[in-house]
């Protein structure tokens, strides 16, 4: 596969710049219990066999899967007196957490063709391989508050893949501010796959996507203070056994959140072709780039700008490496508008943060399409 058809494949599958409503409800799904977050946001405790993610026509017979066949190590967080996730969620027994829809959010998505060359606005900033077979990826990430324009959008996300020129599989998952789905300028947790027949959508849109936990929903918003970060350590695996994605919270204790079956793909059953990690943002017809990471380059103190740390890989064996013990390649598309640092903390940042990187900018009208 070559590198622009990668790079096609990486960008246009993370810049959907509107959804369909984020989930649709019916009678058969009515919920147990409900949680008000925010004015907008409404999460119904639904029974795990009845939530619309089953509803996919490939998941007829599908039987879920309760837990990871294989339990990831619990993390410990780097970090010092910066938030983390915060569990506000505690749906009953045999029910899970579906964020209600709403009318307000856009119901026309606009999709961009996944191999297309043509990504005017777009850019990428961060660290990829496409040395797979990999049997997952992970890292520990944190996302900020930006000001976001209702037509663009920032990500911070890590991801797996694999396709060709005809047709590609892939799933994405971090951080994004999207006020195009979403409906605000805030931070949300967010989750996307994309399959075969290019079937997908982001999070719960359409069915696909299993949720298991009843205590963390795939995707939720985060309210921050300008500069105060909040910080995710997500793993995206394939179960060895059952060969389906999870998508798992790293912490203490885990949080196995749930999976894309494997019946949603045709690409993927013997691992992803490419894993990364990094910020993507999409550009407003203007032509005007939004920021991304803090807003800012980094510098020379780590604390101060974006940051993916601790970034690993499960190798075709299952094996766990850092992701620079493979062909590694730097993604920086757009040196106006953003920067990329690789690891120079000291040598003991450096053994308690793994491999890391810092990333961002301010974005404008000179960085390009």
């Amino acid at each position: 596969m070559s590198t622009e058809i990668i790079m096609a494949l990486i960008m246009n599958l993370l810049l959907l710049l509107s959804s369909a409503a984020l989930v649709r409800s019916g009678p058969s799904m009515l919920p147990l219990k409900s949680f008000k977050i925010s004015g907008n946001v409404t999460y119904d405790c639904i029974d795990i066999y009845n939530q619309p993610g089953l509803d996919h026509p490939l998941l007829k017979n599908h039987t879920i899967q309760m837990k990871p066949s294989v339990s990831r190590f619990e993390f410990k967080n780097p970090t010092d007196n910066n938030k983390t996730y915060k569990k506000k969620i505690r749906c009953p027994d045999g029910t899970v957490p579906i964020l209600r829809n709403s009318k307000d959010y856009i119901t026309n998505p606009q999709y961009f063709h996944p191999l297309s060359h043509e990504r005017p606005g777009a850019h990428i900033t961060g660290v990829r391989s496409n040395n797979g077979p990999f049997r997952g990826v992970e890292g520990w990430f944190n996302g900020y508050a930006l000001n976001i324009g209702k037509d663009e959008a920032s990500y911070s996300e890590i991801y797996i893949g694999s396709g060709s020129d005809e047709e590609v599989n892939f799933i994405s998952a971090g951080f994004m501010i999207n006020p195009s789905v979403f409906g605000d300028g805030r931070v949300w947790s967010y989750g996307f796959w994309h399959g075969k027949d290019g079937k997908g959508c982001y999070n719960t849109a359409c069915p696909g996507f299993v949720q298991v936990t009843r205590e963390v929903p795939l995707v939720k918003p985060f309210d921050l203070k300008p500069g105060v970060p909040v910080w995710l350590r997500y793993s995206i695996h394939q179960d060895k056994y059952t060969e389906n994605w999870w998508i798992t919270l790293l912490s203490k204790p885990n949080v196995d959140i749930g999976y894309w079956p494997k019946e949603l793909f045709n690409l993927l059953n013997n691992g992803a072709n490419v894993i990364g990690v990094g910020g993507v943002v999409k550009a407003s017809p203007s032509g005007s780039s939004p920021p991304m990471g803090t807003g800012k380059f980094p510098t020379e103190d780590e604390r101060a700008s974006a940051m993916f740390t601790n970034i690993e890989a499960l190798n075709s064996n299952y094996e766990q490496r850092k992701i620079d013990s493979f062909h590694m390649e730097k993604l920086l598309d757009s040196p106006n508008c953003y920067g990329l640092s690789i690891g120079k903390g000291k040598p003991f940042q450096r053994t308690q943060l793994g491999f890391f990187f810092n990333y961002g900018g301010p974005g404008g009208n000179s960085c390009g399409v």
